[in-house]
Formats: C-alpha cells, structure tokens, sequence
C-alpha cells in the first residue's frame, strides 16, 4: 500500500473517532463493561405521570443486557430478531394497560392504540408518544422496511409499515419479547 492511502486511512480514522468524540455505550474490549457514558437527557412521555419527563438515555454492555434479559429477549431487543408469529405473549392480548420495553420500561404503546392487524404480532396504530420511540431505515432481507427501536436504549422493537387503519394508516408490528405489559384500571 502507498504512502497516501495509508495517510488517507489514517485521516479518516482519526476523523471519525474525533467526530464521534469516543462511543459512551461501547463495551470495553478488554473487560466487556460498559465505559462511564456522560448522562445524556432526554423527553419522553411518562404515561403514570400523564406527562413529558426528562429521562437519562440507557447505555450497558452487551454482558449487562444478557444478565437482565432471557435468551429470546435478547435476541429480539438487542440482536434484532423476530419472534416466530402467534408465539408472543401479548399478541392476542385484549387488557387495558400500557406496554413498555422490556429493556429499560420506557413507555411504548398503549392498549387504546392496539388492533388486530391479522399477522400474529402486536400491532398499534400510533406510539404513545413520538419522542418514546425512533425508527430506522432497515434494507436487511432484501427489503426496505422501516425499524422501530426505543428512544431510551436503543431496543429493536419491531417494523413500521404504512398499511395500517385511520387516523395513521400505520402499523407498527412490535415483537412480544421486546415489551412487557403492565396493566392498568
């Protein structure tokens, strides 16, 4: 390799760690814990509260989520994976209650907002809030589809497609691993 390609390697990689100013989330490659991440706030809607909350972005290890999270749930939340349809454990639920991710409890989605969209995954028509959750563009699979993750900690959630019923003609088809419910009066 030339002089110059390896200078230009070496700008970019020094650019890109600058930019980024060091990943607070990263694991540590020698221990495999999280590094000390600077506190990092942001809104989210607080459904006990009726209200908007300032709340502190979560960041652990890969280690840390595997220690909170069964097999399956970190799979789905942390790897992206999808629970086999009809198989979660609030898809065919009918209560009154809020789901929340089952990586940090932010609230997500609530009962008012869940139909049944006929796929075999939870499906809700809008989040409880916008700020709770994020999307992504995701082209893997050969398709371009839209990924759902929370805002707090970055959990895979699901998809969101746009073929779902009025007012939002969305449908955000969330996996039942990467939400626990809690039910409400």
């Amino acid at each position: 390799m030339n002089t110059f390609i390896r200078l230009l390697i070496l700008m970019i990689v020094a650019t890109a760690v600058a930019c980024s100013g060091g990943n607070p989330s990263s694991p540590s490659a020698e221990t495999g814990a999280a590094s000390t991440a600077p506190e990092k706030k942001i809104k989210l809607y607080s459904a006990t509260r009726k209200g908007y909350v300032m709340s502190n972005k979560v960041f652990k290890s890969e280690a840390e989520w595997r220690k909170q999270l069964t097999a399956e749930q970190f799979h789905v939340a942390r790897e992206k994976g999808t629970e086999r349809a009809y198989s979660g454990a609030t898809w065919n639920n009918h209560e009154k209650g809020i789901y929340q991710c089952i990586c940090c409890g932010n609230d997500l989605y609530s009962s008012e907002h869940k139909y049944e969209s006929g796929t075999g995954w939870p499906s809700f028509w809008q989040p409880i809030a916008p700020e709770n959750i994020a999307t992504r563009p995701d082209n893997s699979l050969f398709s371009h589809r839209t990924e759902v993750v929370c805002s707090r900690c970055d959990a895979h959630l699901g998809h969101v497609f746009e073929d779902g019923p009025r007012p939002t003609g969305l449908r955000y088809c969330m996996n039942s691993a990467a939400m626990k419910f809690v039910k409400t009066s």
